[in-house]
């Protein structure tokens, strides 16, 4: 397989190069480098967000007509890698990356009209109404109900785990509408407003100190029924696209970067022995054997980026790169807190916010391997757990 980049590539990353060196401020730049958790918190991706939209970027991966950048497959890398290798912040996926995609597959032209323009502005900031207490990667298991009264559904229920529910004005959100047949036939898409009344919003804290989850609750809560997607009870049809754009993308590339940091924060970490942890055989061992795994990652995301240039979807190769993604992050986790050692154990909640003014314990790198090693424990989970798609793998594509 031929990797190299054609002429045009090139001079398409030394754009993105100039953009981001021309754009990111120190404090973007310190916002991304301190993020732990899923993506930057909102006051610092919103900011990124405006930037990519006023320069037509926000959206890569959408087509052109729809407000996207018209982009290749290998541009989109192209520009996911350096914004890897700068230090952006990471954008909420919610919208641009999963509704948005989903609305221009299975939405009505009038829920493109009003939507999409508003997700790639910013005006709507979403969050996903999917997982719900006892139905986590069971998703087909989900109860909160949603009766048909005239031209509205009314919800009772509760959605767990919703990142950012508590900056959101929007939610994407299945609902039970039959209980009658096979669990996944009874299933609704609806879009809903998160200021109709009837929402209230209960914060979860992680175990890394970091407010991203929450759990959400439905009291008798209106929801029109032209804010459903597809039909009634084929929900779970839409929600299997939607979830192709979730589980899939490139974990490479920002992997590629957190080895190099880690190799950078090991030559500075002493190993008790008089030398550093990047000179400990133990741990060059184990890093050695995790690039290893990285190039196979690498390739494979290759691989399946050289086959959507030919027009096919991530299909269930979603499915196996949600897996070897999570779990590679999993171990480059693990690495970067064995490496870091009794630094590992102040609890540094204050210092790393961007901007504050707490000196930090050790190196501004080193208080962030704590929390990325917690709140990164839930990638195997959330999404889709590794075993379901392990099974989605050994069905669709072993033939199991």
């Amino acid at each position: 397989m031929d990797i190299s980049l054609s002429p045009a590539d090139e001079t398409f990353r030394q754009e993105v190069r100039a953009f981001l060196d021309a754009e990111l401020s120190d404090e973007l730049r310190e916002a991304g480098r301190l993020t732990s958790g899923i993506f930057t918190d909102k006051k610092w991706n919103m900011l990124w967000h405006k930037k990519l939209y006023a320069k037509g970027w926000v959206a890569p991966s959408w087509p052109k007509e729809y407000g996207g950048t018209g982009w290749t497959v290998t541009q989109r890398h192209i520009f996911s890698s350096e914004c890897a290798r700068a230090g952006a912040p990471t954008l909420s996926p919610l919208g641009l990356q999963m509704c948005g995609p989903m609305l221009i597959g299975h939405g009505t032209q009038e829920q493109k009209d009003f939507y999409l323009p508003r997700m790639l502005s910013g005006e709507d900031y979403w969050c996903q109404g999917y997982s719900e207490p006892g139905s986590g990667s069971d998703l087909a298991s989900l109860k909160c109900k949603a009766e048909s009264d005239g031209d509205d559904y009314v919800i009772n229920g509760t959605k767990i785990w919703t990142t950012h529910a508590h900056e959101a004005n929007r939610m994407f959100c299945l609902v039970r509408t039959d209980s009658s047949g096979k669990p996944q036939t009874g299933i609704t898409f609806l879009l809903i407003d998160m200021d109709t009344p009837g929402i209230s919003v209960e914060p979860i804290i992680t175990l890394a100190g970091d407010h991203e989850f929450n759990q959400v609750f439905f009291d008798n809560v209106r929801v029109p029924k032209a804010n459903r997607v597809g039909a009634e009870n084929d929900g779970w049809t839409v929600a299997k696209y939607l979830l192709e754009f979730e589980r899939g993308g490139s974990y490479a590339p920002r992997l590629r970067v957190g080895v190099e940091r880690l190799k950078s924060l090991a030559a500075n970490q002493s190993n008790g022995n008089g030398g550093s942890v990047a000179e400990d055989d133990a741990f060059v061992g184990k890093l050695t054997a995790f690039e290893v795994a990285l190039d196979a990652q690498e390739m494979t995301e290759n691989r399946i980026m050289a086959a959507m240039s030919n027009g096919q979807n991530p299909g269930p190769a979603s499915s196996m790169l949600k897996v070897s993604g999570t779990e590679l992050r999993q171990e480059l986790d693990l690495l970067a807190v064995e490496a870091i050692g009794n630094l590992a154990l102040p609890d540094q909640m204050q210092a790393r916010q961007p901007g504050s003014n707490v000196e930090p314990v050790g190196s501004a790198d080193v208080m962030t391997k704590i929390p990325a090693m917690l709140n990164n424990r839930a990638g195997t989970i959330y999404g889709g757990s590794s075993e379901v798609q392990r099974g989605i793998v050994a069905k669709m594509v072993l033939g199991l």
